[in-house]
């Protein structure tokens, strides 16, 4: 519609209220800062709302006549989470920013102009404010009748009265219980034992209430929600639901449907342009600066929602308590609720798993003085001297140097080493099958049942990459035009950049390997030189400690490439919706840092140490000696690169987790302020202005927290064996995660638009993937990493007393250092001795087949691959039985569905029945409407009465589904 400056002039003179009598006209800031136009036409003005005629459209979209060019005064009612009339509560805020480029420009105007106009015409209310000179805030209600088309329109299940839901409903029932009552119903002398049994479960019950009130959520801040059925809401069966109480449509759903209908609404007047809709798209061109439901109240209001789960919820103090999800589930929405709930499940599952391996721990540091190896290297009784750790300038050196590194690897290479491993490899299965039943009963808790994505529509990214492509193919599911991609020109050298690319970044974390594997041969080289007594002692601890964290380093370092470096590949890829690119980038991100965080790992448990040769006759590698394991093995190398990598990562994220966020939000108030040009300050107590200045909660914000428990679960996993503590200082990092993470989301950021999803998507393939292989790496750990089998094979074979004496004699083998080759030997040396002593299985120099591998190095291969295999399928069976044991639904809930199922049918039916009946008419089927389906004339009658122009019905088609 175009507006002429003669219709402008007299529309502002006529309708704009009258400004103060000491302000004076600034003719530079009314040509910059054009008044506004009426939005509603002339015809409309009678049929509208009072408060509906103060909303302005303005000729470049900026504020009204009647607000000051400078920063507007405050309501005077105390909440800014009302409009003007303080009834009318803010659903939504829309900001656009004239500094930002582009905004002014005409198409900008236009798009918001036509974008508004739409939003009004869907019922939506607006009010324009101009809190910050420059910064221009649209508050958006949605009224009751907006909210119950929407709900209908979307399928949404909404609660119904309470007075209908008085049906009792089975409890369930303690099978021990139950099988006393039923003997006792058989033969009555057993009462007395049904009575007894009764009586003992009630002071059972009793007593771990009040052991456990420390730890279970405070009811009195967080009243237990009651379970109330709920059925799919229609307007024509709303006499089943309470839709006048104002507890009905929760501030979840307020925004929900607000979102949808931003999501949906056209900014472009040209019908051929398909895609010219949605709020998104609309931020990305810079017409609009930020989108965002707003924060209940200030952390400092009390009384308020925020206030309550800051304190009550994320205070570390209250760390041990359970959490309030389902008031979570309300403020948030479903998908960061579940994060929640599978972070304190996870925390939970961590207790067991810590307590056996503090068991284990323990129990190694009793008998760590026991071992007989260890003590032997300490007594230094056989005063063995080792071969040189390395060519030429490293001397022959006594193995009683190790004493202190012998003894420490005790503590995570004995007996119980095997327990611990096969222990966590069922704790791996059980986590994920608990898991599944603990979502099923979170899924009907949160009435998730059945519930399906609806049809994502393209990302603006992906449109705008793909604006200049003419040719376009039909979506079979919207039947709207989209874009067609070509695979050969577009598609597959994508793919092909992409697939490059990522092999080259692999490339680089084992370039990084290789240069701590170098720096670690040479500092541990020059310790033996030029070192003292002492510091060769701890050479091996020192090395090794030094060399991770290092490792650490480059990490940390190449976590930033790597997360830069795959999104961008991603968006290179051009995958149509949100789902499919962050599945993408999260399987990307996640095989980088796999790499990342486990290269060093699997290289020190199963290359270092296995393939160097003996002395004489080493495998090099460009003219190098590879490197070796000590004599204990390389277990202790393993669990100090564990111990450093895992409580490195932890520390570093957790520090970054709090200092990032706090950063970014001082630099948007810098940015704000330098843009703004000093001319004001942007210090207000308006809630919406308080919101704006906090960091926006992208469509990716779970996934560093997703990621950071993933790896951490692969360390708690995959490498257990080597490292008992990792389920503990997991455990413990959790513990104050959980909070530290809810309340950077109740400080730091914007309120999310709450989002509902069925479960935690393709994370749970990953963590079953990882568990998969923790069985794997577990027994091989065990295998060829520890000492455990070729102990095993000296008591058992070897020993005829069955004990361990002797073992460090014979695990060494001789070596004659007359047959170094040139440049091996030690330059100079302060030992003369003939025979020098290496790990390994191989006869002696004397022997006739000199240095060959001996009988026992096979027995111990054998042994090795027999126990792979034992190990492998004992495991894989236990874990078959236990998921074939623990169905995925507990059976109880399974009957608890279907008898809601049928009770919300038997209610409604009851209703319609008792409606038809004072009507004299035929009642209306009702399965629909509980079970969530509905029929062809319900969706044809809300595309008719609902009055939804024809570019949004061909946008939302396929979302008037259960969502």
């Amino acid at each position: 519609m175009n507006v002429t400056q003669e219709e402008f002039i007299l529309r502002e003179s006529t309708h704009s209220p009258p400004q103060q009598e000491n302000e004076t006209e600034d003719n530079t800031q009314v040509t910059e800062l054009s008044d506004s136009v009426e939005r509603i036409p002339r015809d409309q003005w009678q049929r509208a709302p009072s408060y509906t005629r103060g909303i302005s459209q303005p000729l470049i979209d900026l504020v009204p006549a009647s607000s000051s060019l400078g920063i507007q005064e405050e309501p005077s009612y105390n909440n800014s989470s009302y409009f003007r009339d303080g009834e009318r509560t803010i659903d939504f805020i829309l900001v656009w920013d004239k500094f930002q480029p582009k905004s002014l420009d005409a198409n900008s105007v236009l798009k918001r102009k036509v974008f508004e106009d739409n939003l009004i015409n869907e019922g939506l209310e607006l009010e324009k404010e101009n809190a910050i000179d420059g910064l221009y805030f649209i508050k958006i209600h949605a009224p009751s009748e907006v909210l119950r088309r929407y709900s209908e329109i979307l399928k949404l299940r909404m609660p119904m009265k309470e007075e209908l839901c008085t049906v009792h409903k089975d409890q369930k029932l303690n099978p021990v219980l139950h099988a006393t009552m039923y003997l006792s119903k058989k033969i009555p002398e057993l009462k007395s034992v049904h009575r007894g049994t009764n009586s003992l479960f009630h002071k059972y019950h009793s007593f771990t209430r009040l052991v456990m009130r420390r730890f279970y959520v405070d009811e009195n801040i967080f009243p237990t929600k009651s379970h109330r059925f709920t059925a799919v809401y229609s307007r024509d069966k709303e006499y089943l639901f309470d839709v006048n109480s104002e507890s009905f449509f929760t501030p979840a759903v307020h925004s929900r449907i607000v979102q949808f209908i931003l999501d949906r609404q056209r900014f472009s007047l040209d019908q051929s342009n398909e895609y010219a809709f949605g709020i998104e798209r609309l931020i990305s061109e810079n017409a609009y600066r930020a989108a965002y439901p707003l924060h209940d109240g200030d952390i400092s209001t009390p009384g308020s929602m925020r206030h309550v789960l800051y304190h009550e919820w994320a205070s570390v103090q209250k760390c041990f308590r359970y959490q309030p999800l389902d008031y979570v589930k309300e403020y948030f929405g479903i998908k960061i609720a579940l994060y929640f709930a599978w972070l304190g499940f996870y925390t939970h599952m961590l207790i067991p798993a810590s307590v056996v391996g503090l068991g284990c721990f323990i129990f190694s540091c009793l008998t760590m003085f026991k071992n007989k190896p260890s003590e032997d290297i300490c007594q230094n009784k056989l005063n063995i001297k080792m071969c040189p750790l390395c060519d030429f300038f490293c001397d022959y050196w006594d193995l009683s140097e190790t004493c202190l590194h012998a003894r420490v690897t005790y503590l995570i290479d004995n007996p119980t080493t095997v327990f611990f491993a096969i222990f966590m490899s069922f704790w791996a299965a059980m986590f994920l099958e608990l898991w599944k039943r603990y979502s099923a009963e979170i899924t009907h808790r949160w009435d998730l049942t059945g519930f399906d994505i609806q049809e994502e529509h393209p990302r603006p990214e992906y449109l705008a990459r793909l604006s200049h492509v003419k040719r376009k193919h039909v979506n079979v599911v919207t039947n709207t035009m989209e874009p067609h991609v070509p695979f050969w020109k577009v598609r597959f050298p994508a793919t092909m950049l992409s697939f490059s690319i990522v092999l080259l970044l692999v490339t680089m974390a084992v370039a990084a390997l290789l240069g701590v594997v170098l720096y670690r041969m040479s500092l541990l080289a020059a310790l033996s030189v030029y070192g003292d007594s002492v510091i060769t002692s701890y050479a091996i601890l020192f090395t090794t400690a030094t060399a991770a964290t290092i490792n650490l380093c480059c990490i940390v370092v190449f976590n930033w490439i790597y997360s830069w470096l795959a999104e961008y590949l991603t968006e290179l890829e051009l995958l149509r919706t949100q789902t499919e690119f962050d599945d993408s980038l999260t399987l990307k991100i996640y095989l980088l840092q796999f790499v990342n965080y486990y290269a060093s790992i699997f290289y020190i448990a199963f290359f270092k140490g296995k393939f160097i040769g003996y002395p004489g006759n080493y495998n090099r590698w460009l003219g190098y000696r590879q490197e070796e394991c000590g004599p204990g093995g390389c277990l202790m190398e393993l669990c100090i690169q564990l111990a450093i990598i895992m409580v490195g990562k932890q520390a570093v994220n957790t520090l970054l987790e709090m200092l990032f966020p706090l950063i970014y939000k001082w630099l948007n108030l810098w940015w704000l302020r330098n843009e703004l040009r000093g001319k004001r300050s942007i210090k207000s107590n308006l809630q919406w202005v308080k919101d704006f200045k906090l960091i926006e909660w992208g469509p990716r914000g779970l996934f560093p927290e997703y990621l950071e428990m993933v790896l951490q679960y692969g360390f708690v996993t995959i490498f257990v064996a080597a490292f008992p503590l990792a389920p503990f200082f997991a455990l413990i990092n959790n513990i104050f995660e959980m909070r530290l993470d809810a309340k950077k989301l109740l400080t730091f950021y914007r309120r999310p638009v709450t989002q509902r999803v069925r479960d935690i998507g393709v994370w749970f393939k990953i963590l079953n993937s990882i568990g998969k292989l923790a069985v794997i790496t577990n027994g091989f750990i065990i295998a060829f990493t520890s000492e455990f089998i070729p102990r095993l094979v000296y008591v058992f074979r070897v020993n005829s007393q069955g004990t361990l004496d002797g073992y460090l004699n014979h695990s060494l083998s001789y070596f004659d250092v007359r047959q170094f080759s040139e440049g091996s030997a030690p330059q100079s040396t302060a030992y003369n001795i003939t025979y020098c002593r290496y790990p390994d299985y191989r006869e002696p120099p004397w022997h006739e087949n000199a240095y060959a591998t001996t009988s026992n190095y096979w027995h111990i291969l054998a042994a090795r691959l027999a126990f792979i295999v034992v190990f492998e399928n004992v495991v894989a069976f236990v874990v078959m039985l236990v998921r074939w044991c623990v169905p995925d639904v507990p059976g109880y809930l399974k009957d608890q569905i279907r008898r809601e199922a049928y009770i919300t049918n038997e209610i409604i039916i009851k209703q319609e029945t008792e409606r038809a009946r004072r009507l004299g008419h035929t009642p209306t089927p009702a399965r629909d409407v509980a079970t969530g389906g509905g029929d062809s004339r319900c969706n044809s009658r809300i595309t008719c009465e609902h009055g939804i122009s024809t570019g949004t019905l061909n946008h939302n088609s396929t979302d008037a589904v259960n969502v």
